[in-house]
């Protein structure tokens, strides 16, 4: 196992509050790492990035479509964005390099979930990344 995937399972996992996680590379469009068995697939993905390219409004109202479900979007700016479906979530951290995808379930504190999410995004596996923050590239 490798040190990013302890991380992940540590940080996030290891709260009992995110039920999977994954870290996703954003200019490959591609998973680095993710919790055992939670597979995003690359449609997924690309659904992820665009919710950071559009307009943080047009992202609330529209919500996003992620592993065949709508989730109603319940905050959206440039660095985070939180979903809900029922009593489950989503929660997305962007960095300039990755981003960090965890859900909970109906059994778990969302806020645990966001608290845990974000930092991590802040933690030394991205911590020098927010200095050169870029662009999302569009689909």
């Amino acid at each position: 196992m490798s040190s990013v995937q302890n991380l992940l399972l540590e940080s996030l996992l290891g709260t009992k509050h995110v039920d999977n996680a994954a870290i996703i590379k954003i200019h490959e469009r591609t998973v680095l790492v993710s919790s055992p068995g939670f597979n995003i697939s690359p449609s997924d993905i690309r659904a992820l990035v665009s919710g950071f390219s559009r307009n943080p409004v047009q992202v609330r109202r529209d919500g996003l479509y992620f592993r065949e479900k709508d989730y109603k979007c319940v905050r959206a700016d440039e660095r985070s964005l939180y979903a809900r479906k029922n009593n489950t979530g989503l929660v997305v951290v962007q960095t300039n390099l990755y981003l960090l995808v965890a859900t909970y379930r109906e059994d778990m504190y969302a806020s645990v979930c966001v608290e845990a999410a974000e930092k991590l995004g802040k933690g030394p596996l991205c911590q020098d990344v927010y200095a050169s923050r870029g662009p999302i590239p569009n689909d």
